[in-house]
């Protein structure tokens, strides 16, 4: 099916259409959780534009595809459209984070003070994608404070912002840059 026209002028009063159909305000926490999804898919993007290609870059663009289904399962209302079966989370994508992380660990430096964000601009593009993560997060619990949430879209946005400060640290790490740690301004 071919995309034909990309605005349809429906939304121009503040009301937009989730899967099914149905009719929201754009200030529904629904639409909050799964725009801030899809505004972190959009800086995993600008950072796999900057990464070298390899299975890092692979890992970030396999995240915004299942950022991808995470949208569309937030953006399905269950108590009225039923969940297509492709909007689901599979477990097995937060543990390919969790190997990833435990990887990553076992190969860099111990850390062994509080890092401020930033480095290489590679690095700093992932804390930038770990800060939009945590903020996708929290507008994800706030919208399971009235509905229901499959544990693994929980599970899989809470291991990937660990994932993304990991990565930052490795970035950092392969391109030699030191981190710069937290101590209080004199």
């Amino acid at each position: 099916m071919a995309i034909t026209r990309v605005y349809t002028k429906t939304g121009d009063d503040g009301v937009t259409s989730l899967v099914g159909g149905v009719k929201v305000k754009k200030t529904n926490a629904r639409i909050e959780a799964y725009g801030t999804v899809d505004e972190l898919s959009a800086h995993l993007g600008m950072l796999a534009s900057w990464m070298k290609d390899g299975d890092d870059k692979d890992l970030i663009i396999r995240t915004q595809r299942n950022l991808f289904t995470v949208c569309s399962y937030l953006a399905t209302d269950k108590s009225k459209t039923p969940l297509a079966p492709s909007y689901t989370m599979a477990a097995e994508e937060t543990q390919i984070l969790e190997e990833q992380i435990d990887e990553i660990n076992a190969n860099i430096p111990p850390q062994t003070a509080f890092i401020l964000p930033g480095g290489s601009h590679e690095a700093a593009l992932a804390h930038v994608c770990r800060t939009v993560c945590r903020r996708a997060e929290r507008r994800i619990f706030f919208l399971g404070e009235t509905t229901e949430l499959d544990p693994e879209v929980t599970h899989y946005i809470n291991r990937l912002s660990d994932y993304l400060y990991v990565l930052a640290r490795k970035l950092n790490f392969i391109d030699g840059v030191r981190e710069k740690i937290w101590k209080k301004p004199k």
